[in-house]
């Protein structure tokens, strides 16, 4: 019995940076995620392999787990949250064409956001989150302009932008390309948890999005073009929004030197692309359980409802990196064969089988919620493979 607990003291005392750990946190999780029974006593952070995660950790509203797993030779995906005076931010950008885009966002969403929300006396509202997405898709426009002569491809890099705020009580969702984020809610006492999908998405695969764009230009009857069984804009990308694609935007970067599978052969009379998020609010409830935001690769592979079933049949602890792998051993099945041989693979190889895969799990503490407790010091976390 002694010995058994010498062992629990020793690995809750390990020292930083064993066994892939970058940092160490304090936690208390459960199966039913309530957080009464500590089931660990120190989460890591690290990396596995081309995995990275954060088991568990702690934001202004409670708790949070953090994983992305890497695909294409160069990651694409990134993420973040912060929680501090402004309520939580949390982004997820799952960039396309080169990760440019995507760590542009990463670098500068959340300051615009923190500076428009600062002239508004920290009144976080629907435009607050509308303006912090234009100033962010304008400098980028801008630093295109400025790498066109000796990088003019970085005009064809994009990046969809799935962001989330809680702040006194409410919770904005907005969001560019086809990232989701599903609350996870209680339904009464049954002991279910019902999956409800916030956020609209923009893929041309989506009916109500291929109107839309047909809608928005009546005279092109090649807005929208199925090919091998997909939908595309202008038969080349799938989302209709995004940061970035300056390409699909401004005539003057539709030419010569891009690569010629990007270029339009007819003039651009109008945006093809837009950076308009899709965003709504609304007040977060006590039966409201946690949320899942992740990239379309998470989407591709599991169910609304089976992502909220992994989360609350599970502990806490993990939870992001529990759906990571889950999708994983779906993406092997689909190729009939085993989940320990797709690890193996190599990025860009590996991208063949599955897209690159981010996904932030937040754990609502309506206690915390209900307080309007302001996060101190603020949290500022990233999930990116090649900067760790």
């Amino acid at each position: 019995m002694l010995q058994a607990l010498m062992n629990i003291l020793s690995s809750c005392l390990k020292p930083f940076g064993q066994h892939n750990s970058d940092r160490v946190d304090s936690v208390n999780g459960n199966a039913n995620g309530n957080g009464n029974n500590n089931n660990s006593c120190l989460v890591r952070e690290g990396k596995d392999g081309l995995l990275w995660f954060r088991d568990l950790g702690k934001y202004g509203s409670g708790e949070f787990s953090m994983a992305v797993v890497q695909a294409n030779q160069i990651l694409e995906d990134q993420s973040q949250i912060e929680s501090g005076p402004f309520g939580t931010f949390v982004g997820v950008y799952d960039g396309h064409g080169g990760p440019e885009a995507a760590r542009y966002v990463c670098d500068h969403l959340y300051r615009h956001f923190q500076a428009v929300a600062a002239e508004t006396q920290r009144n976080v509202t629907r435009d607050t989150i509308e303006r912090a997405v234009q100033l962010t898709e304008e400098g980028f426009t801008a630093h295109v302009s400025e790498l066109w002569s000796t990088q003019p491809n970085i005009a064809t890099v994009g990046s969809c932008c799935l962001i989330g705020v809680i702040y006194q009580q409410t919770l904005f969702v907005a969001n560019i390309g086809d990232s989701r984020v599903v609350l996870g809610k209680k339904v009464g006492n049954t002991g279910v948890t019902a999956a409800i999908q916030l956020s609209k998405e923009h893929n041309a695969n989506l009916e109500e999005v291929r109107q839309e764009l047909r809608e928005l230009h009546p005279n092109d009857p090649q807005i929208v073009i199925l090919r091998h069984g997909v939908w595309r804009v202008k038969g080349i990308i799938q989302v209709s929004r995004a940061i970035g694609d300056v390409y699909m935007k401004h005539a003057q970067y539709n030419r010569e030197p891009i690569n010629a599978k990007f270029r339009l052969p007819e003039p651009m009379n109008m945006p093809i692309l837009t950076a308009n998020p899709s965003i709504i609010s609304q007040p977060l409830h006590p039966n409201d359980s946690f949320l899942i935001f992740a990239s379309d690769g998470l989407w591709e592979h599991l169910s609304n409802q089976k992502a909220v079933d992994i989360v609350h049949s599970h502990p806490r602890v993990g939870s992001a990196k529990r759906l990571i792998k889950a999708a994983l051993q779906e993406a092997a099945k689909k190729r009939e064969m085993r989940y320990s041989d797709l690890k193996k693979i190599d990025t860009k190889v590996r991208r063949h089988f599955h897209d690159d895969i981010t996904v932030i799990v937040l754990f609502l503490n309506h206690d915390l919620i209900s307080r309007g407790t302001v996060q101190d010091p603020p949290l500022s976390i990233r999930s990116d493979l090649e900067r760790l």
